[in-house]
């Protein structure tokens, strides 16, 4: 994923400038500090903070196995029923009431002892039956294990010794563009899906009749559909380092059509008040659109404060 650099006053300015200009959320994205600002005298800081960021890839989940009950194990559970009513049977025969004699005690002693045999054997087989795992199972345990390890392992590797993916953004575009015309073959809808491929940016473009469901209020509905495609990308395909977009019906393009007419008659009303403005909160992709704007308008700036969802662009005069 490419990197973009930041510097600021602060490590979280620098942050928040990074998270704009990459357009996603805190949660989505990685950071590197090259530089913090260092201590001066009187409590003063010298120097800027400086840092790179980049949206970060998504981890894939690995397969979660089941494990099957196979014949070996349903016979095991029926010898297990089996042997403990056989045991219950004979701990709960009744004494016999015949008449004393003088071997009674040795019959009681011999019986006693026949019955505290059999239910030794059958709690001894009904415990190997339990405890004799099959070879199935055991295989199974050590796939778990060993995806265990290796994810383990992946989490504690660093940017730089993770291994470069091989996945191409062909192969990405492609593997999306699958799975927005099944999402769109599922739904009934009429439409046609389309990738262009520059460099590691994705932009998926489906086009046709009935598609709003697909956006829902406020395009979130879109943006839950677009977080899909990009990890049924990388489950089909592993890691990735590319950016996914996914416009229906050209509403992205009319979004940032409606933003950026809306940023500049902001920016006019700034310099024509001289007084600072505070906007609705917006998605970071939103706000990213409004930063772009407005940073080619001479007399103002922007700078975003709060947090998500709350996180909203302040508009200064410069």
């Amino acid at each position: 994923m490419e990197w973009v650099e930041t510097t600021a006053k602060t490590l979280d300015a620098a942050r928040e400038a990074a998270l704009d200009q990459l357009g996603v959320a805190a949660d989505e994205a990685e950071f590197d500090v090259i530089e913090e600002p260092r201590p001066g005298l009187f409590g003063r800081v010298r120097g800027e903070a400086r840092l790179r960021a980049r949206v970060r890839p998504t981890q894939v989940r690995p397969k979660q196995e089941r494990r099957r009950r196979g014949r070996s194990d349903a016979a095991a559970g029926s010898s297990d029923n089996e042997s403990s009513t056989t045991a219950s049977a004979k701990s709960t025969t009744p004494k016999s009431t015949t008449a004393k004699s003088p071997t009674k005690a040795s019959t009681k002693t011999a019986t006693t002892s026949s019955v505290n045999n059999d239910e030794s054997a059958a709690l001894g087989d009904a415990a190997a039956a339990t405890t004799s795992p099959s070879d199935n199972s055991t295989s199974q345990r050590a796939r778990r294990r060993t995806t265990t390890s290796k994810r383990n392992e992946e989490s504690t590797m660093t940017n730089d010794e993770r291994p470069e993916s091989t996945v191409t953004p062909d192969e990405v575009g492609a593997a999306a563009v699958a799975f927005m015309e099944g999402l769109t073959t599922a739904l009934g809808a009429d439409a046609a899906v389309a990738v262009k491929v520059d460099g590691i940016e994705l932009d998926v473009t489906v086009t046709g009749t009935e598609l709003g469901l697909l956006v829902g209020p406020g395009g979130r509905t879109l943006n839950a559909v677009q977080d899909l495609a990009r990890v049924a990308a990388q489950r089909r395909l592993g890691d990735h380092e590319t950016r996914l977009r996914v416009d229906v019906a050209g509403y992205r393009e009319r979004r940032e059509a409606a933003l950026g007419s809306f940023a500049r008659d902001v920016a006019d009303q700034v310099l024509s008040s001289g007084t600072a403005r505070s906007l609705e909160p917006m998605t970071s992709a939103d706000r990213k659109v409004v930063h772009d704007v407005l940073n080619e308008i001479e007399g103002v700036t922007t700078r975003s404060v709060g947090e998500d969802p709350d996180r909203r662009i302040i508009v200064d005069p410069a």
